[in-house]
């Protein structure tokens, strides 16, 4: 019944276009599953993963319609942390990072012993390129896009680290802690690092606690939720059982017909989510084609029609992605917008 690890983190941005242009063109990311939101069928859903979908690896993004822009504060989930495979991978991705024109820091930084380099998308969320070096766990190490024009052996491996910025040290540690089993593995001033089940970076929060900010607004440029990987439906069950015996206000069973799940709130304005290592991404659709049409659950079939009518259609074949010349520009177009 142990919690895995990480399994996805999901985001919103305002352009769906320019996000696949983003992750799959720059950051080497498989899209893997184009589909919709199934609580608001007006919006995308895009999941960019390894090459073929394994949890651990997993950012996803809403594009919901007329959101506002993000307002960063506490009690949010601040920055999505990728790991890459060594120090030296750095050098690849600053070079990169310069080709197409993305907002990074000019150098790395240390955080608990080892290095992050900071950047931005186009709508200011936050992401960094977190070192696997030091990594001793075996968590979700992903198998890079075989069409990705990123070095395989620079390619990302997997989500890292992911920061929670909170205004209540003791709620969140209780949470992390007592409630979902994770331990506290290093402590630095107002940071504090926790991991589920031993298994190294790729089951690691990093938690900082800021009192002097308002809370965070959600809105693009910033994550929607946070999810926690494990094995399958009985695991969820007991995990579903667990928190409403605790208390804790959540969904109940959720079938996302990729995965199962479930929702509840650690702390108010944080939203986590326990979802299943199965069945896939892969089983409507062939590795070949995976992401490049527009797929939908057998529930949402019935719909088809609807759904497409109220969703602006953008091409997502791996052909179509742009040149850093062409990224850069589009870049700088966004930016003076």
């Amino acid at each position: 019944m142990t919690i895995r690890g990480i399994h996805h983190l999901t985001t919103i941005t305002s352009d769906s276009p320019k996000i696949f242009d983003f992750f799959s063109g720059v950051l080497g990311l498989h899209l893997i599953k184009k589909t919709v939101n199934q609580d608001d069928v007006r919006t995308y859903h895009l999941y960019f993963t390894d090459d073929m979908g394994s949890a651990g690896t997993v950012l996803t993004f809403f594009d919901f319609p007329g959101i506002n822009k993000a307002i960063h504060g506490t009690d949010e989930i601040t920055r999505t942390a990728f790991r890459i495979p060594s120090d030296a991978s750095f050098d690849y991705w600053i070079k990169r990072f310069d080709e197409f024109g993305v907002k990074h820091d000019a150098e790395t930084h240390e955080e608990f012993g080892v290095k992050y380099l900071d950047f931005e998308d186009f709508d200011g969320q936050l992401y960094a390129l977190e070192s696997n070096e030091k990594n001793t766990g075996t968590w979700a190490e992903g198998t890079p896009w075989q069409y990705s024009s990123v070095d395989p052996q620079h390619a990302v491996l997997g989500l890292g680290a992911q920061l929670l910025t909170i205004n209540n040290e003791n709620a969140m540690h209780m949470v992390l802690t007592s409630v979902l089993g994770a331990k506290e593995v290093a402590r630095d001033g107002d940071d504090v690092l926790y991991e589920f089940d031993n298994v190294g970076f790729g089951g690691q929060v990093h938690t900082r606690l800021v009192r002097l900010l308002p809370r965070g607004l959600q809105g693009y440029g910033n994550a929607h939720h946070f999810a926690l990987a494990v094995d399958d439906e009985t695991a969820l069950n007991f995990w579903i059982n667990r928190l409403r015996q605790l208390g804790f206000q959540d969904s109940g069973f959720v079938d996302r017909f990729y995965f199962k799940s479930e929702y509840f709130r650690p702390t108010p304005g944080i939203l986590f989510e326990i979802a299943t290592n199965g069945p896939g991404f892969l089983q409507d659709e062939t590795y070949e084609e995976a992401g490049h049409h527009l797929e939908l659950p057998p529930f949402l079939e019935n719909m088809r029609d609807e759904i497409e009518a109220g969703l602006i259609p953008f091409n997502s074949s791996n052909d179509d992605l742009p040149s850093p010349e062409v990224f850069k520009k589009n870049v700088s177009d966004n930016a003076e917008n």
